[in-house]
């Protein structure tokens, strides 16, 4: 039996095929969900120049597609105002009603106290903070409004990611670290608020994750921190949030969860 099947999932900052968001598709499709991703190449073209072709979405969707489901994307700035009820109407033009969202898009530009300036902090605000809180309660209201007119309770999924700022302290990035413990914080409170709704809120720290940023030095230095011997993948990430967004964690909900490989 294919935990997700018959659902319909939205993943936010799929641009790359090394990515986790990339991995978290390909998991929610083996498990049967259908899919509307969106990508952001002018943002990923200067994070990772090596890694990220304009036309690769189109190819991922048509992967994703031979897997037997329907499969929809679309290029968004969730910095933009009105962004995220722009992805919802599209997502239930293209593929249908969704009832699971990951919110995996981020803004993250290094900067220490020297460097840290006004625009800066906006900029992460904006897509860290605005667009993932404006996001998830324009789904949530979404849900419960499709609950109330129909004769059956839906029950949703959201699923942040955070960095685990809870953890220690993150010098030479302070706009990223703050703005995304303002997502850890925001998960606990709207899972209160959206419990009686049938909808549980959760984020996933990855830890450090080899998705196409890690320098052979990089990877050196921080394979001795992993006690299992091996650095974290995609891969690992996806398997926890396709375990969130199924029938089978029902009963988590305003959780942290640190899946960091003891790092």
């Amino acid at each position: 039996m294919m935990r997700l099947q018959g659902k319909i999932a939205i993943v936010t900052g799929v641009s790359r095929a090394n990515g986790i968001g990339a991995a978290v598709c390909r998991a929610f499709a083996v498990e049967g969900a259908s899919l509307f991703f969106t990508h952001l190449y002018e943002y990923d073209k200067h994070i990772y120049p090596n890694d990220v072709d304009l036309n690769w979405p189109n190819h991922f969707a048509e992967e994703l597609r031979q897997l037997g489901i329907q499969v929809g994307h679309m290029s968004l700035d969730l910095a933009l105002s009105g962004s995220s009820s722009l992805l919802l109407e599209e997502v239930l033009k293209e593929v249908g009603f969704p009832t699971i969202l990951v919110n995996n898009a981020t803004y993250s530009v290094d900067a220490d106290f020297r460097q840290l300036n006004e625009a800066l902090i906006d900029a992460h605000c904006a897509v860290n903070i605005r667009g993932t809180f404006m996001l998830s309660a324009e789904f949530a209201r979404m849900v419960e409004s499709k609950t109330h007119s129909s004769e059956r309770k839906l029950c949703g999924r959201i699923i942040n990611l955070t960095s685990g700022q809870g953890k220690g302290p993150m010098p030479g990035n302070l706009a990223y670290a703050a703005t995304k413990g303002a997502i850890s914080v925001f998960t606990e409170s709207l899972a209160a608020e959206l419990a009686p709704l049938c909808i549980t809120v959760n984020a996933v720290d990855p830890g450090p994750t080899d998705s196409g940023w890690m320098s052979e030095e990089v990877k050196k230095a921080l394979l001795p921190q992993f006690p299992m011997g091996r650095i974290g993948l995609p891969d690992d990430a996806a398997r926890l949030i396709t375990f969130l967004a199924s029938d089978e964690s029902q009963w988590i909900t305003g959780e942290i969860l640190h899946s960091r490989g003891g790092f």
